[in-house]
């Protein structure tokens, strides 16, 4: 007998001959044939050979036997053809699909057991007869007499129908609660964003400028140097002027962090962020004005209190959403009126919680230096804000600037965590596109500073920038490095991927639901 499968087959052939073998007995031989007794004497006069043929999907098996019958002493000639499924190498097939189901959850997040399926349903006609009767009714009825309300209407016309292709073409990202199709049109919106600045790239500062005055003409009057300045008689130290300090930006600090934190959920992260950062103030203080501050300033009210607070407060919520139980009944399941209120405000609350070990014992290189990079990169997108509000010369309180900061600490929580994926995850080879468009608005805005800031970077001192790259540097390798080791040292073990139970139920909605259902609004 000769057997000639591929490899991927090739353990497999051989288990079907040795089957085909002890199996004979089911052979025909004729209308004269006793089965029982002489097919058994038959299957130990079997020869023939095996044909194996395969196209990626279906392997194809002939099989070819020649039998001596004992009735006629003839060879009987008997010919099987078996169609199987073909999977490659079984091992190989596996990993393949492990990669893309990994990037497919960070990408594209389904919403399991879902109730009121009215709220998950596309409803593409329904969106397409609203939107044309919109359309026309804004288009034809309206008064458009006036140019500068012709062309907002035309732009809030782009950005509804981006929004509605969002909601049907967009992926949903990593998260799902409130609801997906959130998740689509923050998506959507920071592809338009990303867009505009793309745009605004190729245009001269007076053109952008004229453009912001056309959005708000109260700009015309303003100027960089009416800021409120933080670095004045830093010695005289009064408990009236430290509590002026402590105005909406110490607020902005607190809040900040505090989101910060339950993004990236590490102490030694957080706190080499949060001194870099002021290494980063003193450094560009020669540029920006605003960022210069009294040492007390900076590392009392700054990193201690507001930083330091807000990270402790954020690293208390992780630590609260990681003892919770998530079993989420349906809303329809649930019988009290004052359950059903609870389950729908919960909604807006975490699915479940990942607990992350950006750094362990065995990470590679690469995943440190990764680490280190989200460390540099957070310092550079901290950066644009306060160019793009100096060169441009637009007050911290302007709707634009917190706007902006409001709207891009939405984008980067789906971004933070496909990077966090990308970065632990040696089954994700592709980084989520959230996270992608990110990294785009974050390089768009730093060349969009530099383009249209060439007088006030003539000003810089390359010293000053020199001990900056080199702090930036060493800090974030050091102290990440540090942070390894120390995890290393203490033995933590925990997967990164299994959520601890807990003693404690607050997702349970009502007592007298006692069910293990875990299902989505």
């Amino acid at each position: 007998m000769s057997i000639r499968p591929p490899d991927a087959a090739n353990i497999r052939g051989n288990l079907l001959v040795d089957q085909f073998q002890e199996d004979i007995v089911q052979v025909d031989h004729g209308p004269q044939a006793q089965p029982n007794e002489e097919a058994n004497d038959c299957s130990k006069h079997v020869s023939g050979c095996i044909s194996v043929e395969h196209d990626n999907a279906i392997i194809q098996i002939e099989i070819i036997l020649l039998v001596l019958s004992h009735w006629n002493n003839h060879l009987l000639e008997q010919k099987v053809v078996i169609r199987i499924p073909f999977m490659q190498t079984t091992s190989h097939a596996m990993v393949v699909q492990k990669k893309e189901s990994v990037f497919n959850t960070l990408n594209e997040c389904e919403v399991e057991d879902i109730t009121l399926e009215f709220f998950y349903k596309p409803h593409t006609i329904t969106l397409l007869i609203l939107s044309i009767v919109g359309v026309i009714f804004m288009s034809f009825i309206r008064d458009d007499k006036s140019i500068d309300s012709n062309i907002c209407a035309g732009i809030w016309c782009v950005i509804f129908f981006l929004l509605l292709v969002s909601l049907l073409a967009f992926p949903n990202g990593p998260f799902v609660r409130p609801h997906p199709a959130v998740w689509r049109m923050v998506f959507g919106l920071s592809v338009l964003y990303s867009l505009t600045l793309l745009f605004l790239l190729f245009q001269k500062y007076e053109t952008i400028k004229g453009m912001i005055l056309w959005l708000d003409p109260n700009l015309k009057d303003f100027r960089i140097d009416m800021d409120k300045e933080y670095g004045v008689n830093c010695s005289d130290i009064t408990v009236e002027k430290f509590w002026a300090h402590l105005d909406v930006f110490a607020a902005g600090h607190f809040f900040g962090w505090v989101s910060k934190a339950v993004l990236v959920r590490h102490y030694g992260i957080l706190w080499s962020m949060s001194m870099m950062w002021e290494f980063t103030e003193v450094m560009f203080s020669h540029l920006l004005p605003n960022f210069k501050e009294c040492w007390w300033d900076a590392w009392i009210l700054d990193v201690l209190l507001c930083n330091g607070f807000g990270i402790w407060v954020g690293m208390r919520i992780c630590k609260m959403l990681e003892m919770r139980d998530y079993n989420w009944p349906g809303i329809k399941d649930i019988d009290t009126t004052k359950g059903k209120i609870k389950r729908a405000a919960l909604q807006f609350t975490p699915a479940s919680w990942t607990q992350v070990r950006w750094l362990d014992p065995n990470s590679s290189y690469m995943r440190f230096f990764s680490v280190c990079q989200m460390v540099i990169m957070w310092q550079v997108s901290e950066l644009n804000t306060f160019f793009l509000k100096h060169i441009f010369e637009m007050p911290p309180s302007h709707p634009l600037v917190v706007g902006r900061l409001f709207f891009l600490s939405i984008v980067v929580a789906p971004s933070t965590r496909q990077y966090y994926t990308y970065v632990t995850d040696p089954n994700c080879k592709r980084l989520g596109t959230q996270c992608w468009v990110y990294a785009v608005i974050m390089v768009t805005e730093s060349l969009l500073c530099i383009k249209n800031g060439k007088e006030l970077f003539q000003q810089t001192e390359i010293f000053n920038i020199s001990v900056w790259l080199m702090i930036m540097l060493f800090f974030s390798v050091v102290s990440v490095l540090g942070f390894w080791q120390a995890d290393w040292l203490t033995g933590k073990k925990y997967d990164a991927d299994v959520v601890p139970n807990s003693i404690s139920n607050d997702n349970n909605v009502d007592e007298d639901y006692k069910t293990g259902k875990n299902k989505t609004l």
